[in-house]
């Protein structure tokens, strides 16, 4: 019998729980395997805080937000702690060779999967699961998680319509995405955004502006503006208040602001989110039973494959200019900057 550990690392997420049960179940009923949980993050390994994982407490847990292992951000690499001879990662090893732990399916984003891969290349035995709102995976169609929130963001704008429309404001709503735009394209496209300003696509503030009174000339008495966290500002202020102040500088019509924080993180999966979480769970056990370690699944196209580590660390999933949302909402007359 395989015993294995399973761990869930960085921010919490949409399908966390449902990937936990998929990867369990499948471990635990079709292989035989026993599964450890692993509390918050690489810190549960640290301190050896684990509990055996059993059909029964995964009970309930396909559209449970959040994780019930717990999570951290713990990062066993960084270079302050091993300059200080504190070794993280050699302590991390010795304490899954004392649990008895033959792999370790980390479930994480872009961190959690740059630290698996310095694991691997450690000789230790992993496989991983993508995790994040941001699909900013590199080797991924999409992750759990994404689809959640983007329906989230999407409500929220098609809920400003209604209020930009009776006050004949432009109302700016910002998303998460620091560095990837998918959230502000995705939900913007969705909910009908007439301006959408992601990280990946340079703007000008003053096009902008003639965008939202171009629409004021043609009778279309209120704007929608959607725009990713990490867009560039003056650094002073929040994205959506820098946005929103500008665009009234600019334009003279009254802006207000909407912040959707953390609320696109919480609560259930979508359905979509549950059974991506299930198939990339059921997959990653099955590698963990065919000894493919140093892997992380990843949805390409409409197969779940896999990848090495070492070809995903450091790399991000970005918006391109050629992406197919963006050259039809171009065609359609949305405001890219």
């Amino acid at each position: 019998m395989k015993r294995i550990g399973i761990l869930t690392s960085g921010g919490d997420c949409p399908g966390i729980n449902a990937t936990i049960r998929g990867v369990c179940k499948a471990a635990i009923n079709h292989y035989g395997m026993e599964v450890v949980g692993i509390h918050n993050g690489f810190q549960g390994l640290l301190e050896k805080d684990t509990e055996i994982l059993t059909n029964d407490k995964l009970s309930g847990l396909l559209n449970k937000g959040g994780t019930i292992l717990g999570t951290s951000r713990e990062k066993p690499f960084r270079k302050k702690d091993l300059a200080a001879g504190y070794n993280k990662p050699a302590i991390i090893v010795e304490n899954m060779r004392e649990l008895g732990l033959e792999c370790v399916v980390c479930i994480g984003g872009n961190g959690t999967q740059k630290t698996a891969a310095k694991f691997v290349e450690m000789g230790v035995n992993i496989v991983s699961v993508p995790k994040t709102i941001d699909n900013d995976i590199w080797g991924t169609d999409f992750s759990f998680g994404f689809d959640t929130a983007v329906s989230i963001a999407t409500d929220a704008i098609d809920r400003l319509h209604s209020t930009a429309s009776a006050h004949k404001r432009v109302m700016v709503i910002e998303v998460m995405g620091h560095k990837a735009g998918w959230i502000a394209l995705y939900s913007g496209m969705a909910g009908g955004g007439d301006v959408i300003l992601i990280p990946e696509i340079p703007y000008d503030i003053k096009r902008v502006g003639e965008a939202i009174l171009h629409r004021f000339k043609q009778g279309r008495t209120y704007s929608i503006v959607v725009v990713a966290e990490g867009v560039e500002t003056d650094g002073k202020r929040r994205v959506a208040e820098y946005i929103s102040q500008e665009i009234e500088y600019e334009t003279g019509i009254e802006s207000r602001e909407t912040v959707l924080g953390y609320i696109q993180r919480g609560g259930a999966p979508s359905s979509f989110d549950r059974n991506l979480a299930t198939r990339m769970g059921g997959h990653a056990a099955e590698l963990v039973a065919a000894g493919e370690y140093g892997r992380m699944v990843a949805l390409q196209g409409n197969e779940i494959i896999s990848l090495p580590l070492s070809e995903v660390k450091g790399k991000l999933n970005l918006v391109t200019e050629d992406h197919d949302l963006v050259v039809q909402g171009r065609r359609m007359g949305i405001c890219f900057g």
